[in-house]
């Protein structure tokens, strides 16, 4: 997929899908073990079954780069949307990618 082409909505949908994995994957990892959740591999069997139905329909099964750069390009903003530089989620500003400044430390004694 090119950088400019656009994303059918079979590609799409398997994009999201696999996002929202990624997203049931961590909240079952993060959940402490409790006698009444159900185990991991019981919460992620639908999104799991979702994820594979979409690959399957856009054909992006066993073709990870592909559907990682469909990922990207989700979180993409397009090149007409205007820079924002308060936005951390966009990309394209080099705000984004710069941490916060760390504090000036002036050692005790040392003079003015």
């Amino acid at each position: 997929m090119s950088a400019t082409a656009v994303m059918t909505s079979r590609e799409r949908a398997a994009a999201q899908a696999y996002v929202r994995l990624l997203g049931a994957v961590r909240a079952a990892l993060t959940e402490p073990p409790g006698a009444e959740a159900p185990p991991p591999p019981v919460l992620l069997s639908a999104p799991m079954a979702e994820a594979d139905e979409a690959l399957a329909a856009a054909g992006l099964v066993g073709n990870e780069m592909a559907l990682f750069g469909l990922v990207t390009g989700l979180h993409r903003r397009s090149p007409s949307e205007p820079s924002n530089p308060s936005n951390p989620s966009n990309p394209s500003d080099p705000a984004a990618h710069r941490g916060p400044r760390p504090a000036r430390v002036t050692p005790r004694g040392a003079g003015a």
